[in-house]
């Protein structure tokens, strides 16, 4: 089932002992397009404190009420290294965080560096974790090909160049939640197109990203998303839709 981004933003993450807080944002990773955390606003619970918690804690399914719920206890996330959203999420911190909640190193993992479909057991409660300052400090130097998580916040809004010229904006991301892949940029064409469409561009047809520029590129034509389906919220994207889309634009499909 694809699900949206937008769909978690604000979603409230319930631990198995109560409510943990609000879902702000996503990160995926840049080579795989895999969300491997979410960004969750913990309220007056823990001081106004962002947690990450990867989507490996969540239980499934989903649903359709905004609703995540976790396999952990508030303890646990309350014990979790500290990490300031803020600033860019290094290799060497991922591993600290992976650690304490035990889930293993993913970039040492399979080829597409998808979700485990095997449960998660929380591991024990360790007896000591860094403080922020220490954090901070360690994160003061973080060579740049150390870096491949994304904000959904930050690259919602990046614009998308076809061949021929911009075609929109990323509004949106769909993703399968059951492996959390991004399978689809949701593009809204109406900054090229007054009065136009919202269109869903496979992640595999994206040639390239210019981070520094926030630009998506793409081998589409303008000509191709005129003539191809528009994205209509109300219809499900299961793989009869997938595979007209993909047939629409003359190109072969993830799946094959």
């Amino acid at each position: 089932m694809l699900n949206s981004i937008d769909f978690l933003i604000d979603s409230t993450l319930t631990a198995t002992d109560g409510t943990i807080g609000l879902v702000r944002q996503a990160y995926f990773d840049d080579q795989t397009w895999v969300i491997r955390y979410l960004v969750v606003a913990t309220g007056t619970w823990l001081a106004g404190r962002e947690v990450l918690i990867s989507p490996e804690s969540v239980k499934q399914p989903l649903g359709r009420v905004k609703n995540l719920d976790v396999a952990l206890t508030r303890r646990q996330v309350e014990g979790s290294p500290a990490i300031d959203t803020h600033r860019p999420v290094s290799r060497q911190h991922e591993r600290e965080l992976r650690a304490y909640y035990g889930h293993p190193e993913y970039w040492e993992g399979s080829e597409l560096g998808a979700m485990s479909a095997v449960p998660f057991f929380p591991p024990p409660l360790p007896t000591t974790v860094q403080s922020e300052a220490d954090c901070a400090a360690r994160d003061a130097e973080v060579p740049p090909e150390d870096l491949h998580l994304r904000s959904s916040a930050v690259v919602t809004g990046y614009d998308i160049q076809a061949t021929d010229h911009s075609i929109g904006h990323v509004e949106d991301f769909m993703f399968d939640d059951e492996c959390w892949t991004i399978r689809y940029l949701l593009v809204n064409t109406r900054n090229w197109w007054p009065g136009g469409k919202k269109i869903l561009l496979a992640t595999h047809w994206i040639d390239s990203i210019d981070w520094a520029e926030k630009t998506v590129y793409t081998t589409l034509t303008r000509q191709q998303v005129r003539d191809g389906p528009e994205y209509v919220e109300a219809v499900p994207i299961d793989r009869d839709y997938e595979q007209r889309l993909h047939d629409a634009y003359g190109r072969e499909g993830y799946w094959n």
